[in-house]
């Protein structure tokens, strides 16, 4: 349940990394406010799972999710340049977020 938590709140980690972008340093309402809102969910959630995951372990997969996620919300949403290194890093990213599940208890 705890792991399911801490995917959700890496979610919404997402959501608020790129409402920032629409937020457009918060001098727009609606964007800013979708960020607030998301970010204080996600913040909630990811303490939530840290009731019975391991902190440096939850901290590190919440960032990474919400890393992996933004960088690709940047490529679709804001045209942001694709590359091999980028991908590289961002499957880096994953294979770490991996072995974090499979090495905690």
């Amino acid at each position: 349940m705890s792991w399911g938590i801490l995917i959700l709140a890496g979610i919404f980690e997402i959501f608020w990394a790129t409402g920032l972008k629409y937020s457009e340093g918060f001098t727009k309402l609606t964007p800013s406010i979708v960020t607030i809102v998301t970010m204080s969910i996600s913040f909630y959630l990811l303490s939530l799972s840290l009731k019975s995951l391991p902190l440096g372990t939850a901290y590190a997969v919440w960032v990474g999710i919400g890393t992996i996620g933004t960088v690709i919300a940047g490529i679709f949403l804001f045209n942001e340049s694709i590359n091999l290194i980028r991908l590289i890093s961002i499957i880096l990213i994953l294979l770490g977020i991996i072995g974090l599940k499979i090495t905690t208890n």
